[in-house]
């Protein structure tokens, strides 16, 4: 790894010797607005299809929330269109912008996802089809897969590339992550690079023994017997906290037609709590894990509903998430696990599949070749990308992997980390090499390559953002 470093440095500082100035130009150089002559909020709505729903002020940016005209089905444009949306964190046209989507609803706040920061540039976010309020009406569900998403990216690329005419590289999250991957498997031409986060990657849907193997080691011992202790423990007193989630139901008007019941519900959510503790904390917070032995009924239900979340199975929790969960049973696929820990009289239901968390009025067929082939794309076409995964979240049990045919392209694991992993969590040589990647993809000055470095300034407005604590099932 250390000679991979010092030969990319070396070649940078050799390319910047002889690179022009066209490249030139760190962050500090460039200011707001977009062309001497032309508005930049002019030249967004001057885009066919564009509309402008908000403009909000940030200092030293300019972001926008607007509508743009998609067809519902990118094979047949003309059999009806719906309003998607999407934001843009404007900072200067003569900077790399970024694509960023999060697999799910768009946030309309100003924030700055980590290559954005990295390159100092702008940053384009789109809403994923089917979240509210980026919804066909009426919803034809069968115009809900990854390839229509791709190409909802792609027109959006397509359209904003005559402005923001710089390198673009797209990046996302968990589903986002897995978004990024799948818009350059169909559309490989559009972006300069691919920055994917804690991606998930089930290949073979029913095949799921990389997650008991991950649950078998993660973290200590000492933590994994307290929170399998809790876990079984929230079963065995299912009766008194069944009562407690009737009350809490009540107060709160949650129905469970979906799933099926309040007890097929409390299930799933304790099923979900050892999952959901890895994927969003860290080892250290063990030690805020209640004593089975010794836990009153409250601090079993608190300790569930902090990591798990009690509403989640509700129809109020579920229906937010319809499009994921129809996702993940037509195309992406879904884990299922084992409970060693727990006796099987305890456990009625197991694992919930996605086809019982989305309404029976919507099809679902589950398509075994989509995750397939992507991984197939990856392993053999992987250009410029990068996968950054977390050592003890669940999600990288089953990951992108790379193979002979993949060309400056990396897949590193952020030690001790989740599912938030990041380039900043990476060891240093990778955080390193990571960094200097990015900035070369993004077509950045080379001497600003050679130092690896964020070309932004940390903003604890625009690039901190708390964990959204959803379901743990949930990419």
């Amino acid at each position: 790894m250390r000679k991979a470093l010092r030969w990319l440095l070396a070649l940078t500082v050799l390319i910047g010797t002889l690179g022009s100035a066209a490249t030139a130009g760190a962050a500090t150089a460039a200011g707001p607005g977009a062309t001497a002559t032309t508005d930049i909020e002019d030249q967004l709505l001057a885009v066919p299809g564009m509309s402008l729903i908000q403009e909000k002020p940030y200092a030293g940016y300019r972001y926008f929330v607007l509508n743009y005209t998609q067809p519902v089905d990118h094979r047949h444009p003309d059999r009806g269109t719906f309003q998607q949306r999407i934001t843009v964190l404007h900072k200067d046209t003569s900077r790399p912008t970024v694509f960023y989507t999060g697999g799910y609803n768009v946030s309309t706040n100003p924030g700055r996802r980590e290559p954005t920061q990295i390159v100092d540039g702008n940053q384009v976010s789109m809403e994923y089809r089917f979240f509210t309020p980026s919804r066909p009406s009426p919803a034809d569900w069968s115009k809900l897969d990854i390839w229509q998403a791709a190409s909802d990216q792609h027109r959006i690329y397509t359209a904003l590339k005559k402005i923001y005419t710089k390198n673009w590289i797209s990046t996302g999250g968990s589903k986002g992550g897995m978004t990024a991957t799948y818009y350059e498997r169909f559309y490989p031409r559009d972006m300069d690079g691919v920055v994917a986060y804690v991606a998930p990657n089930d290949v073979v849907n029913d095949e799921d023994s990389a997650y008991d193997r991950f649950f078998a080691t993660v973290g200590t011992a000492q933590c994994r017997d307290r929170l399998n202790a809790v876990q079984r423990e929230a079963l065995v007193r299912r009766a008194p906290l069944e009562k407690k989630y009737e009350a809490y139901a009540a107060e709160n008007g949650y129905t469970f037609t979906t799933i099926g019941s309040l007890d097929r519900a409390y299930e799933a959510v304790v099923l979900d709590y050892v999952w959901g503790f890895w994927q969003y904390s860290l080892l250290s917070d063990c030690d805020r894990i209640p004593d089975a032995a010794t836990a009153t009924d409250d601090e079993i239900w608190t300790t569930v509903d902090t990591i798990s979340g009690f509403s989640a199975y509700a129809d109020q929790g579920l229906e937010t998430y319809t499009p994921y969960y129809y996702q993940a049973g037509t195309q992406l696929g879904a884990p299922t696990i084992g409970f060693p820990h727990i006796e099987k009289r305890y456990i009625r239901y197991g694992y919930q599949p996605p086809r019982n968390l989305v309404p029976r009025d919507i099809t679902m067929k589950f398509q075994p070749r989509a995750m397939r082939d992507v991984d197939s794309w990856v392993r053999h076409h992987a250009h410029h990308m990068l996968f950054v995964y977390g050592q003890n979240d669940p999600w990288g049990a089953e990951r992108f992997r790379l193979g002979k045919g993949a060309k400056d392209s990396y897949v590193f694991t952020a030690p001790g980390l989740n599912h938030g992993a990041n380039v900043a969590g990476l060891v240093a040589d990778q955080k390193a090499l990571a960094t200097a990647r990015i900035l070369e993809w993004a077509g950045v000055a080379a001497d600003a390559v050679a130092r690896a470095k964020p070309l932004a300034a940390f903003d604890s407005r625009l690039d901190v953002r708390d964990v959204e604590r959803e379901p743990a099932l949930r990419p």
